[in-house]
């Protein structure tokens, strides 16, 4: 194998973006280690890990005493592996193992693709020490004051080298129109040329504040919702007046009147707050107001559809050191919100993201 032609450029943006392949083993060719290190990011490390040490000492048993593990959770990475590859790594006798004819093949391979990968990912982290660069980010306006601002704060005080040029609206982006390079928003992207990474899934709630239910009462089911003012987010002069939510196989549509609508989302949340009526917003804009109790998630029994978070951009050559680096940001931040949102009681536990 000539792994020394792989560039290291290369092995990052393999591990970096995630990418994987399921090539059948036989598919795995000796002379080409992208497919080998693609291969290999379909297991885990740990697992690879456990099948290289039972081939060096022939004994899962004391393959998973090095390892400071139980034999069994040893002799089930073993299976993992060899059932993802579809075939038999080693042969099995009653006092020990060897190495079958494709394990034989495989094993030295895996032990060099993991060993690059392993480069790979430490260079990764050491490299992020000096990111620099311009970032040109869209987001919306809820989200982008009161949350994604100041950790991009945060961000460049920790990395002095970068700057920021942010655009705050709510409209869909036009990349080539806006001078943007990347854009954070709120659903999947439909736009098959795009290119993008997955934040999270955003829970969203129907949200109004004690005093408000207190002078209106609290809805137990959609078809209370006839009763209450609707504050409404509008994109081109059309108002989103018609809320869906679920419980279980059941779907609930409402079609909702109010005395107030936007396109600033950030000021639908400003009257939620206010007390103005009651409103469906994502559970990251209105963290902060339900953490503190200023807002209640209302019937909660009746979820509106989930929304995803995704920070896209147009072409592959946007995928900047400095977006990686925004892209992380944005994952820890939005998971750690969402996780004291689950453990405060404020949404259910299988939103908890970690």
């Amino acid at each position: 194998m000539v792994f020394s032609k792989v560039s290291q450029m290369g092995l990052q943006d393999l591990f970096e973006d995630g990418l994987q392949c399921a090539l059948p083993l036989h598919c795995v060719k000796p002379g080409n280690p992208i497919n080998i290190i693609k291969y290999c990011l379909k297991m885990t490390f740990d697992d690879l890990t456990v099948v290289l040490k039972v081939a060096e000492f022939r004994n899962i048993t004391a393959a998973a005493t090095s390892l400071d593990m139980r034999a069994a959770t040893a002799s089930a990475a073993v299976k993992r592996v060899e059932q993802e590859l579809g075939v038999e790594l080693f042969v099995r006798s009653t006092r020990k193992l060897r190495l079958s004819a494709a394990g034989e093949k495989y094993l030295p391979q895996c032990q060099q693709a993991l060993g690059l990968l392993d480069e790979a990912r430490k260079s990764i982290h050491s490299g992020r020490e000096s990111v620099a660069g311009e970032i040109r980010l869209s987001v919306s306006s809820d989200l982008g004051r009161n949350r994604v601002v100041p950790w991009m704060d945060q961000l460049m005080t920790s990395h002095p080298g970068l700057s920021l040029r942010v655009q705050i609206t709510d409209s869909n982006v036009d990349f080539f129109r806006d001078s943007v390079d990347m854009a954070l928003r709120y659903g999947s992207p439909n736009d098959a040329n795009l290119y993008g990474f997955k934040i999270c899934d955003v829970p969203r709630l129907l949200c109004a504040t004690p005093d408000y239910l207190a002078e209106y009462g609290t809805p137990e089911h959609p078809h209370d919702l006839a009763a209450h003012n609707g504050l409404f987010y509008q994109l081109q002069d059309i108002p989103y007046d018609v809320w869906t939510f679920r419980r279980g196989s059941e779907e609930f549509r409402v079609k909702m009147k109010g005395n107030r609508s936007s396109n600033d989302g950030d000021l639908v949340r400003r009257w939620c707050v206010a007390g103005h009526g009651i409103a469906v917003k994502s559970s990251l804009d209105m963290s902060d107001d339900l953490l503190a109790g200023r807002v209640i998630n209302v019937m909660a029994e009746y979820a509106p559809p989930v929304s995803e978070l995704w920070l896209i951009c147009p072409t592959r050559q946007s995928i900047t050191p400095a977006m990686r680096l925004l892209r992380d940001a944005l994952k820890t931040h939005c998971h750690g919100i969402l996780d004291t949102l689950v453990e405060r009681g404020v949404l259910p536990g299988h939103c908890a993201q970690s």
